[in-house]
This record gives structure tokens, sequence and C-alpha cells, in this order.
């Protein structure tokens, strides 16, 4: 059979970009398993959404990137009933769901009958409502698509449990299915199921909860985002021990509970509390790429606009916003976002390392606060030394700067913490070469990515040294995997006029960027030529309590990796997680 052209996936707000497959040939009458199990259904190769009660199944997630090449037709021997492949399959062909229908590019739907033995030659097909033949699952002639009700497709997806079986199994587990109908395993009911969004920005992975209730529940009774996130540690850890520790999450898993509306949000389109293995962030520069995406995707923007939408996000550390491309239908790449004030903290500190002695460090905030220095000061080299002996005396930074050195954050104390070590190849001065550092952070958790918060802090310390102008890109590469963020200073963290201050005998004018903005000054005598021009441009720093700071873009790119349903049994020891060095 001649494979069908690939078909355009239309997006749907609400689950990340994919794209739809040709169907391929499906026997109805040996494609669903047994009513033994009546809510699971065989894999089969395929790209369509739905189940056997006529109502569109959970979408799978979209997927980017060059079509590849129609599946090959199944082999209808290996749907016989009682096979080896499928064992369960072996109720009669009257039994199982064998509906369908062909939407039209109009929307309009028309009837498909089904029909066994009576089929054309080449197997048991379809007959349309007008008499036409259509023996496998395809493209409509006429541009629609097929779908299929009850059929197994090329992963699992959902069909309804037979009417005779939905009062007993519903008397048995308490209720068999999440919201959206999915058949769940045996689980506790008094802990939540939790669904997520899978994602990583430059390697670095990014579990999105989208709904936590409990947090959901504390920002509408009027908690900020900073008392939400000691809440969650206080009444909560459990959840985030439970999808960042093995066995759900693993050493460098990283996590985001997205909150929507309340004081927390502030105004903004979402407000998320970030999570890690040992604890909760400030900030996460790499989480930000990501959810700026998701936020768009899932419909959490009211009004995107083409080419490129602005996504609000309040984070732990202040307000924060992404510049993500949408095309109308999806977003892209690449993201990037605007720092909350990024400023030097401290430079030149000496700290006397164990082990180590005495180095040298800068300390930078970027959201929230890193130790910098070269990997040359500690023995090693950033782009050649085992990771793990990075990451020793990474660490062993990071516990002397905690000892030695007093924290200040001109707004909160909650913010006054020391996150992690970022160790460098020491090439701070401007260049147009990537520069590698490695992002040691919690409690010895590595970065994969370049470090969207600790790029910020790096060009705030660099800015700060006159190593960089402002609007000066640079490329940073992380030595884990070798993925690049880009980073510049762009602008004042508060107002600041810029001038041109002009002189002449006379008379003084002070021109604004606006032609209309000019400030007269004058005294007695006649108007002359400018004898002297004095610039006074651009004021791009503005205080930030006692420090200079300056507004960073970081860019980067994110993707979608899956989707997620974890479950919790009562009996399990090990059910809230464990981690292990």
């Amino acid at each position: 059979m001649r494979a069908a052209p690939p078909m355009r996936a239309v997006p749907e707000r609400g689950h990340p970009p994919r794209r739809t497959y040709p169907a391929v040939p499906v026997d109805l009458h040996r494609a669903v398993d047994s009513q033994d199990d009546p809510a699971a259904v065989q894999p089969q190769a395929g790209g369509l959404d739905v189940n056997s009660c006529g109502e569109r199944a959970a979408p799978l997630p979209r997927r980017s990137g060059p079509t590849p090449p129609p599946y090959p037709t199944p082999d209808p021997a290996a749907y016989r009933s009682g096979s080896s492949r499928y064992p369960g399959n072996t109720a009669p062909p009257s039994e199982r769901a064998t509906s369908a229908y062909v939407t039209s590019p109009s929307g309009a739907r028309t009837s498909l009958t089904p029909i066994g033995r009576g089929a054309p030659p080449g197997g048991r097909g379809l007959r349309q409502g007008g008499g036409a033949w259509c023996p496998w699952a395809r493209p409509h002639a006429g541009g629609g698509v097929l779908r299929l009700v009850g059929v197994a497709c090329r992963e699992r997806v959902q069909r309804c449990p037979r009417p005779s079986k939905t009062r007993e199994m519903a008397a048995a587990a308490g209720g068999c299915g999440d919201s959206e109908g999915r058949r769940l395993p045996p689980r506790s009911l008094t802990e939540p199921t939790l669904h997520t969004v899978e994602m990583h920005t430059g390697g670095e992975p990014l579990r999105v909860i989208p709904r936590l209730e409990a947090m959901e529940e504390a920002a509408a009774a009027g908690l900020s985002l900073l008392a939400l996130r000691r809440h969650m540690a206080a009444t909560q850890d459990h959840v985030r021990r439970a999808l960042m520790h093995e066995p759900r999450g693993h050493g460098g898993m990283y996590g985001a509970v997205v909150v929507h509306g309340g004081a927390a949000a502030d105004g903004a389109d979402l407000a998320v509390l970030f999570l890690h293995g040992s604890g909760y962030s400030a900030m996460c520069g790499h989480a930000v790429l990501a959810l700026g995406r998701f936020a768009l995707d899932f419909g959490l923007v009211a009004a995107p606009q083409c080419p490129e939408t602005a996504v609000r996000l309040h984070c732990p550390c202040g307000p924060v916003t992404a510049f993500v491309p949408w095309d109308g239908s999806r977003s892209g790449n690449p993201v990037r976002f605007h720092s909350v004030p990024a400023f030097a903290a401290a430079t030149d500190v000496v700290i006397d390392v164990p082990g180590h002695g005495k180095v040298v460090v800068d300390i930078s905030y970027g959201g929230t606060f890193y130790a910098f220095l070269s990997a040359e000061q500690l023995g090693l080299d950033v782009c050649s030394s085992k990771t793990r002996d990075l990451v020793s005396a990474a660490s062993a930074v990071t516990e002397a700067v905690k000892e030695q050195f007093k924290l200040h954050h001109p707004e909160s104390e909650d913010l006054a913490f020391i996150y992690g070590t970022i160790l460098t190849d020491g090439k701070d001065a401007f260049s147009e070469e990537p520069t590698t550092n490695i992002c040691v952070f919690a409690d010895e958790q590595v970065d994969r990515s370049p470090t969207g918060s600790g790029v910020t802090a790096r060009i705030a310390l660099q800015y700060h040294k006159g190593l960089i102008q402002l609007n000066q890109r640079r490329t940073f590469r992380s030595s884990t995997t070798g993925s690049l963020f880009t980073g510049k200073a762009v602008k004042a963290s508060g107002p600041c006029w810029s001038f041109t201050l002009l002189r002449s005998a006379g008379k003084v004018f002070l021109l604004f960027p606006q032609a209309s903005c000019i400030a007269y000054c004058g005294w007695g005598g006649g108007e002359r030529p400018i004898s002297s021009v004095l610039i006074l441009s651009p004021l791009q720093e503005a205080k930030f309590g006692d420090y200079n700071a300056v507004v960073v873009e970081v860019s980067g790119e994110a993707f979608y990796t899956g989707m997620a349903t974890f479950t919790v049994e009562e009996e399990d020891p090990l059910k809230h997680g464990f981690s292990f060095k």
C-alpha cells in the first residue's frame, strides 16, 4: 500500500507541541484488548487520539523536527486472539469497540460502519455511509482525518470501560482514573496524584508541576510567594522529595511548581516555586526559559502575540520577564529573559578553603548568590578535570564562603544565602569566544546547563569590573554538556535619565532622548555658537539597595521531553523517595 503523506498537526493550547504522523493499517476486530482489562489498549503504529466512547483521548505530545518515514504495516497475525505477543486479546469480535468516523477539513463528521468477513480483498475494512470502501485507517481522500474509536494506536491510549464493568471497577478502586479518564495503578487515596510536564534546557531537566492543590489554596488565602515558599517547605516537602529523589527522580533533578493567581502571582501570568534535591531556590534561569514556553503552550497567557510574546513570571527573587517566539499555534526557540536587578556583592574576597588553602573569590547576585573563581586556583581545569573533582572542590568553596562571609540582600533576608559555586576557565574579559564554567549548587548538585542565574550574576560581575560594556553579548558554555547560553547587560534596574549637556556662551541646553524634552537655562548675553559639548550618557545602572545593579538578558533553548503521572502506594516504605551519594 502506498504510504500516505504526513498530516500537519493542529496544535492545541494546553499540550506541548507535537507532530501527528500519518495513520497506518489497523484491524478493528484485532486491535482491542480483552474485556478482562477494559481500560487497557495495546500499542500499535499510528498517531490518532481515540477512545471507545467516541471521545477524544488525552493528546500525545507533539513532536518537532523532520517527519520520520511512515511506520511499517502491522502484521495482522500479531493481533490474533491469544497470540504470544498479546495473549489477553480474547474478547469475541461482537464485544469489541468498532465505531469510527471521518472528520472533513470543514469539521463535518461522516460515520463509518465496521464490516467483517464481507470486506474487500486485502483484509477487513470500513464502509462509509455512502457505500465507499475505506479498508484501512488513513487520511481521508478529501483531506480529512479518519478517527477510529476503540482502536489501538502507536502508544497506549485510554478507552472507556464497558458499562458492565464500570460500576464494579469504581467500587473496587474507589475511582480508577484521573481527571482525564486515564486508567491509574493502585494508589493511596490520601496522597495526591501528580501530573507533570517534562522539559530540559541545555540538558538540565525541569519537571513542571502545573498545579499543586495545597499551594493553590495557600495562594488563595493571600500568602506572598516567599511566604508560600516557606509554607511548602513546612507542609508539602514530601511532594518535593517524592518528585526530585529516586525512584521517580535522580540526583540532578530540578522542578517547578506553578502557582496561579492570588498575592503570590502579584499580577504576573504565573508564579513559580523552584525545587531541587535538597530544598528550594530563589531563582532558576534554565527553568524560566522552559516555563516561558510552557506558559504559552498550556494557555497561561491570555493573548499571545506574534512573533514574540512577553511572559511575566513572579519568582521568589522578584518579577522576571521571558520573551518567547510564538507563531500563532506553538512556542519556539530561542527564549530569552530579563533578570531581576543583578549586582556584584563583593570582589577579591580571600577565603580559606580546607584542603586547598587560601583562594580569592568574587560573590555576585543574579537572583541568587554565587561564589566565582577560576578552577585554576584549585589546581583544576574546568574543561578537562574529572567532574567528581570539580564538584568536591566547588562544594568546599561554598561551605567556606558560608562560614567566612556574611551575605546581605537589599530586600529580604530570605534571599541572603549562598546557593553554590561556579568554577570558570578564567576568561572574564570580553571575547567573541565562549567562556566555559560549571555550577555546583545546593548539596553538590551539578547544573547540566550553563546556569541561567549564574550567567546573570557573572555578567553583572564582569560589568562591575569594567570587563564588558552594555549590550556586549557573551556566550557561556557548560563544561558538562557543551550547551550554550548567551548573556548581556541591557538596561537599568530603575528609572534613570540619559541626556546630553550643550553649553554655549550665555546658554545651557539639556537634551533628553525625546526631542520635545529640552531643558533651557540661560543668562544674559547673545546666542553664540556652542563652545563645548558634554555627553552624560548612558546612565544604564542604578542603585539596588547599596549596590549598583544592571538588568541582564539571558538566552537559551528549552525543549519538551514528555508528560508523566506519578502515584504513591500507602504501604510503600520509600513512597516519598530516597537519595544517596
